[in-house]
């Protein structure tokens, strides 16, 4: 009986919030509907394979980029067409770098509202409170799935990409423990492209059951619509989608219009 009432609890202002997203938020991302019907994408995740890629030959193409993935930019010369986050963490770690990126940013509003506030290149994603569904319109909400990959899969759908080829999403790290644990990273992280990701922050330690039903929805939904998701990182652990080198991802992808 406890238990039901923090349940009934919890839930009224998940409902109240939501209700104020699709009244003062959601409208904003219907500009985004379809915008890339019939195109390609490239998915960057944050995984330590991306120091092993050419990552500047990405510019001539659709990208989405996930995270703290401006950590990149000065070395890699990378410029990404799309950001998405929604982990509370980051998005409390990275609030004056994603403000000074110069693409749209796709983010939680649950987490991001109060940090953020109006801006012209924010845009907030609501979230439901349900892992397992995959949201084809992301101005109904969206669901987290465990990996901000997931939620950035929903997105890319939205705006109608129809082969999404997924580089850095390693599914493999070095820490152990609670799925969503919230940790203290201590010493240079080792399971994201930079030292420094997590380093000395808070962080919440990954899912990957969680996370592989997530992206096994997601891959229902593509190919339910007839369009696909290829897995190009290098030397990834993730074995959901159809396995791709990034070489030939790059040599068959569609370059921007």
């Amino acid at each position: 009986m406890i238990k039901i009432l923090k349940d009934s609890i919890s839930f009224v202002p998940r409902i109240i919030r939501h209700r104020d997203w699709l009244n003062h938020e959601a409208h904003r991302l219907e500009g985004f509907r379809d915008i890339h019907r019939g195109e390609d994408c490239f998915l960057i995740g944050n995984g330590p394979s991306l120091n092993k890629m050419e990552l500047s030959l990405l510019n001539d193409y659709h990208t989405i980029g996930l995270n703290k993935i401006f950590l990149l930019f000065e070395k890699t010369n990378l410029n990404i067409e799309y950001h998405v986050c929604v982990n509370r963490f980051v998005l409390e770690q990275c609030r004056n770098e994603f403000l000074e990126m110069q693409c749209p940013s796709f983010i939680s509003y649950k987490h991001g509202k109060k940090l953020f506030g109006h801006s012209e290149k924010i845009f907030f994603l609501g979230d439901i409170h349900s892992k397992w569904t995959f949201f084809e319109d992301i101005t109904r909400g969206i669901s987290q799935g465990s990996t901000v990959t997931y939620a950035a899969l929903q997105v890319a759908f939205y705006l109608g990409f129809s082969r999404v080829f997924l580089i850095g999403v390693d599914h493999s790290f070095a820490q152990k423990g609670t799925p969503h644990k919230v940790e203290t990273l201590k010493g240079d992280d080792i399971s994201h492209f930079d030292p420094n990701y997590f380093k000395g922050m808070k962080w919440q330690l990954p899912d990957l059951e969680g996370s592989e039903k997530a992206y096994s929805l997601a891959k229902m939904s593509f190919e339910k619509h007839n369009r696909s998701v290829f897995d190009a990182t290098v030397g990834g652990k993730l074995n959901i989608f159809p396995k791709i080198s990034f070489d030939e991802a790059l040599r068959i992808a569609g370059k921007r219009r």
